[in-house]
């Protein structure tokens, strides 16, 4: 599974944004045919992200195409246009019900047999951004096709009839919500964009408290975001260290027969230990572990 503490949007019926998109060191590049193109660029956009998939070299960054929603009825086309050229996944937005989840799947899965590529090489990552869709996301977030779950807090909030405010409280109980039935389901879970790109103190605010909330991940719209939420998503090197010692210690103390066991003047034990295992593997995707 790919690391993805940074999925950065782009418009894909800008073929120089794009271009500029993987030279950026990003995790994940999303190449955008939904909310970043305009109505009357829908077809644009699809072709200049098949031209993308074919010609360009992503280097280390996942290629990833979001579709509009379905029952938008450009999410045929869509799907079918980008898909004979592999994408690493496709996204789906405003994703309400299991079975919008089981038709992109099914042609997924037809396209992978028609070109002998391997049964779900290609991913699916799901927007859940609307009341409907979180009530919905035990059986959302079951499919197996899935990798990861996104939550959209913008359109969320206008589903609700909400003001979005900095604090975010009126998307808490949702924010909470995909992250829990991420974890309950073995998924990556990517929090929501911070649409003020130029405010950066409140981009890290953000970024770090979805870190602590247990996402992998955030969604960016910006090049100018990719460093600090790459930075947020990153255990620093006294964390690791940490980590390191408490995995070693209680290794050692199981050994001997001991459980709960003292280290730093803090009691250590199962939970911290399994919180501990975590933040070495977000290091190791990382690539400092």
């Amino acid at each position: 599974m790919h690391s993805r503490r940074a999925l950065l949007y782009m418009p894909g019926d800008d073929w120089n944004k794009i271009n500029k998109a993987i030279t950026l060191g990003v995790d994940c590049i999303c190449m955008d045919m939904e909310d970043g193109t305009a109505l009357n660029r829908k077809a644009e956009a699809r072709e200049t992200i098949a031209k993308a998939l074919q010609e360009l070299n992503f280097g280390a960054s996942e290629k990833l195409a979001r579709i509009n929603s379905v029952g938008s009825g450009f999410e045929q086309d869509d799907i079918e246009t980008v898909l004979p050229w592999h994408p690493d996944g496709i996204v789906i937005p405003k994703i309400e019900a299991l079975d919008q989840i089981q038709w992109a799947s099914e042609i997924i899965e037809t396209a992978e047999l028609a070109n002998g590529w391997p049964v779900n090489s290609i991913r699916m990552l799901v927007g859940v951004e609307t009341g409907k869709g979180i009530i919905n996301l035990k059986e959302i977030a079951s499919h197996p096709r899935l990798d990861g779950l996104i939550f959209g807090a913008e359109d969320f909030a206008a589903s609700l009839g909400a003001t979005r405010s900095r604090a975010a409280w009126e998307v808490m109980y949702a924010r909470s919500a995909v992250v829990t039935h991420a974890a309950a389901f073995d998924l990556q879970a990517i929090d929501m964009v911070f649409i003020d790109f130029r405010d950066s103190v409140n981009l890290k605010i953000e970024a770090a408290q979805g870190a602590a909330m247990g996402y992998s991940g955030k969604q960016i719209i910006h090049p100018s975001q990719v460093g600090p939420v790459q930075e947020a998503f990153t255990p620093d090197d006294d964390d690791i260290a940490y980590a390191k010692r408490v995995v070693e210690t209680f290794e050692a103390h199981q050994g001997e027969g001991k459980g709960a066991y003292e280290l730093d003047g803090k009691m250590i034990d199962m939970p911290i230990l399994k919180h501990a295992q975590k933040v070495l593997a977000r290091a190791r995707a990382a690539g400092k572990a």
